[in-house]
């Protein structure tokens, strides 16, 4: 707490402590009633909430009362067995009277196509501007999305950045160690995370994503909304034979039916790798025939402002 001392010797809190001390206040008292409204509103007694979330009914009670000395962790865990947002129980509004609350838990718990029509609604700037000069390469693995993106990169002038690599070089840590700590829900997470960096952060660049972000609906949704989407595909031979070429063996390894488990995966995925806003097909080409092709598509659909369309 920070003091100072009157005329008289004495020490009194600051004017500026004393605000902050009034702040917290504040924010305590507030969480607590929304923890509170949020259980009742749910119908769960404090037991079951102790229960779920592993945090003691003692402070459970001092939270509702505006007295806990709010941890951010064990708060999430509260508001997890709530199923409640954590964002609810901190923000100034009220969630169960705002408008803007209400309206963003319907667009988490939308459709990927129904995020899109919104997104086009809100935006206040044709989708072409909202993109910019950002190019996104998707694709299953083998493909040859990260070398021709590093070829065309040179080509346009333009930066070229893997995904992965962002998502390993903000965390400091191996895709494969994330995985292992965070699991795919935690990973996909980062993933969100580093899309959104990407976009703040550059108008022009030639990404290079992981074949599965197609199926997380949100992340996609952005990517196509922040991105010209190019879709790099292949046959299922030319994928294999050019993951195996770069000397990774593990998609056979032990395992005759991998061929097979390919053709099932780009089968599943191809509706939605379709949404992309072009493709071209690298079987059977050369790196060069193929970055060439891909340069020619990016300026004929004016993808790239340095390269007007014809």
């Amino acid at each position: 707490m920070s003091e100072i001392t009157n005329f008289s010797g004495e020490a009194t809190t600051s004017v500026p402590a004393r605000e902050a001390e009034r702040a917290v206040e504040t924010l305590l008292m507030r969480v607590g009633e929304r923890v509170r409204k949020a259980r009742e509103v749910k119908g769960l007694p404090r037991r079951v909430i102790a229960e779920t979330s592993g945090v003691s009914m003692r402070y459970l009670a001092q939270l509702e009362a505006g007295e806990g000395n709010i941890s951010i962790g064990l708060l999430q865990r509260v508001a997890t067995a709530l199923d409640t947002p954590i964002e609810w129980f901190l923000g100034e509004e009220d969630p169960w009277t705002s408008e803007t609350l209400h309206f963003a838990a319907l667009f988490r718990s939308s459709t990927s196509e129904v995020k899109q029509q919104v997104c086009e609604v809100l935006t206040p700037m044709p989708p072409e501007n909202l993109r910019a000069s950002r190019i996104c390469l998707v694709g299953l693995r083998g493909a040859g999305k990260s070398s021709l993106g590093a070829q065309v990169g040179q080509d346009l002038g333009v930066p070229f950045l893997e995904l992965n690599r962002e998502i390993e070089d903000h965390s400091g840590m191996p895709v494969s160690e994330l995985m292992a700590l965070y699991g795919q829900e935690g990973y996909r997470t980062l993933e969100a995370r580093a899309v959104e960096r990407i976009i703040a952060t550059h108008s022009s660049i030639i990404l290079a994503v992981a074949g599965g972000i197609v199926a997380e609906p949100a992340t996609y949704s952005t990517v196509r909304s922040y991105f010209h989407t190019i879709w790099i595909k292949a046959r299922p031979e030319d994928h294999m034979a050019r993951v195996r070429s770069q000397g990774d063996m593990r998609p056979m390894a032990g395992n005759p039916e991998a061929m097979e488990q390919l053709r099932a995966i780009l089968k599943s995925r191809e509706n939605l790798y379709r949404q992309a806003h072009a493709d071209i097909d690298t079987s059977g080409k050369t790196l060069r025939a193929s970055g060439d092709e891909l340069v020619s598509l990016i300026r004929a659909r004016g993808f790239h402002s340095g390269s007007g369309a014809s």
